[in-house]
């Protein structure tokens, strides 16, 4: 790691043995690294901080180094402690007073003591918030910082909670005109459904969109037909097609990415949906086409069980990357999720199977700013190959929000933000919307899958998993757990958007 490797060196002097990384800023042609010790140190000290920086500095830029003496008091550790309580468990820090923390200085760091209730030991202890709290500490503080809860009995008195206004009934599905048109079949469709309202059994529908895979296959009497993926902003789908013979020519000759109005039967094939095309016609959505949002429940005013905390991996890769980012890219935020479910059955129609654990990532002015992570309550036991894929137990799920307060808690977290997944047309988003139209949410955010991208940025992939992109890109992570693919995910999408305008 980049930034590992800069401290190590850092330390290595008397005066900075304990320094820390606190930010670096590029402003024009400099790159400026802000260390904080907490020793005295002289202009050597400085100046040999800034023979270090001018190593880890890109071939074009000047290095400087600003540097601040901070020795942490008692009083200054019991706020920072406050205060990150007060953003991360607001519900539980409105009893806990900066007062009755307590913290103990020594020459390496220090020890902080926080009481609570009995009745929050579950919820503190279980999402890691004593490592945070170390790691809040350790990037503001210099030195070593341990702590620990120290469970008190007290009262507490009820919090009252926002009640939703009753979630309102989708009545029809959406629709856009289709611009651009250019016969193949001539079908002549004058407009198609958004692909995230087409459920259930239907016939003569149209939906238009981009090609994100498409091959070409034979029966066992070797006549042709052709396997592909149809996107626009709100979801995707499967599609197969027979082909004619006074049209197959030009139904070979188009590629991914090539936008087609297609005109079919969606039926429910084995429990999963499969749409039967019998037209395909060239066509676009609108230009500059926004999904048109649905009634839905207005975002919660609160959080109630999930707090987003500050993304503290300083090492995102690597210190500097190659490309850059447009700047339209960093005026908008997303949000990467993943999700691990008790199963692949993401069809209402079956036994939808259940979200267990939530992990998502907030990507704003191009950086990874916050994260979402919880795990799930689940009222059934757990299949035995989800364990063993996931590592995710019962006993792991016990105490955890149900899906209920967990999918309000994520609607608030995506607010103004678009989505994207890895797959997640056929997978992440059809939880996400499910389990949030079941509590009244409507999740018609923009949306993007890195799977899509993949295929039309790196055609020459043996295949495009998300372990397959992470190696490509150098990315190492914890497969199979929600909030590690989630940032790895992030990871890719950033650069994909170095390459493609999103």
């Amino acid at each position: 790691m980049k930034s590992k490797q800069f401290l190590e060196e850092i330390r290595e002097c008397e005066a900075l043995r304990r320094a820390v990384l606190n930010k670096i800023v590029v402003e024009g042609q400099t790159v400026t690294f802000h260390l904080i010790t907490d020793m005295t140190y002289t202009q050597e000290d400085a100046a040999f901080a800034r023979t270090v920086a001018s190593r880890y500095t890109p071939a074009g830029y000047t290095a400087a180094v600003k540097m601040m003496k901070s020795v942490p008091s008692e009083e200054g550790v019991r706020k920072a402690i406050a205060d990150y309580l007060k953003k991360r468990f607001p519900a539980v820090a409105a009893f806990i007073s900066p007062a009755e923390i307590e913290v103990v200085m020594d020459r390496s760091g220090g020890r902080f003591f926080v009481p609570i209730g009995e009745n929050d030991r579950a919820l503190l202890t279980a999402d890691g918030v004593l490592d945070a709290l170390h790691e809040e500490l350790e990037r503001s503080f210099c030195g070593s910082w341990y702590g620990e809860f120290r469970f008190v009995d007290r009262e507490k008195g009820e919090v009252e909670e926002e009640v939703p206004p009753p979630a309102e009934v989708l009545v029809a599905p959406r629709t856009f005109p289709i611009e651009n048109y250019d016969p193949i079949d001539g079908g002549e469709p004058k407009s198609a459904i958004y692909i995230a309202d087409l459920k259930g059994e239907a016939q003569n529908i149209t939906v238009c969109g981009a090609i994100s895979f498409m091959e070409e296959r034979e029966t066992k009497n070797g006549k042709p037909w052709f396997f592909f993926f149809i996107g626009d902003a709100t979801g995707s789908l499967r599609a197969t097609y027979f082909s004619k013979k006074a049209t197959i020519e030009q139904i070979r000759s188009l590629r991914v990415g090539d936008s087609v109005a297609v005109t079919g039967d969606n039926e429910l094939w084995n429990g999963s949906p499969s749409f039967k095309v019998k037209t395909v016609d060239r066509g676009t959505p609108p230009a500059g086409f926004v999904p048109e949002a649905r009634p839905s429940r207005p975002v919660p005013a609160q959080y109630r069980a999930v707090f987003p905390v500050p993304e503290v991996n300083m090492v995102q890769g690597m210190l500097f990357e190659e490309g850059t980012l447009p700047d339209s890219f960093k005026k908008r935020d997303f949000v990467v999720v993943d999700l691990e479910t008790t199963g692949l059955n993401t069809n209402p129609a079956g036994q939808m199977d259940r979200i267990i654990e939530v992990g998502a990532v907030k990507i704003r002015d191009g950086k990874i700013m916050e994260r979402f992570s919880t795990f799930v309550s689940c009222p059934v036991k757990l299949p035995e190959e989800i364990v063993k894929l996931t590592g995710i137990t019962d006993d792991m799920l016990a105490g955890a929000p149900p899906i209920s307060v967990v999918i309000a808690d994520f609607y608030k977290f995506c607010a103004g933000a678009e989505l994207v997944a890895h797959n997640g047309f056929f997978f992440d988003f059809k939880f996400i919307r499910y389990y949030g139209e079941n509590e009244g949410y409507r999740f018609d955010h923009r949306m993007h899958d890195t799977l899509y991208l993949a295929q039309d940025l790196l055609p020459t992939l043996s295949n495009h998993k998300l372990d397959t992109l992470a190696e490509k890109f150098g990315f190492t992570f914890n497969h199979h757990r929600a909030y590690d693919d989630a940032f790895v995910t992030a990871k890719i999408f950033l650069e994909f958007a170095k390459r493609k305008e999103i």
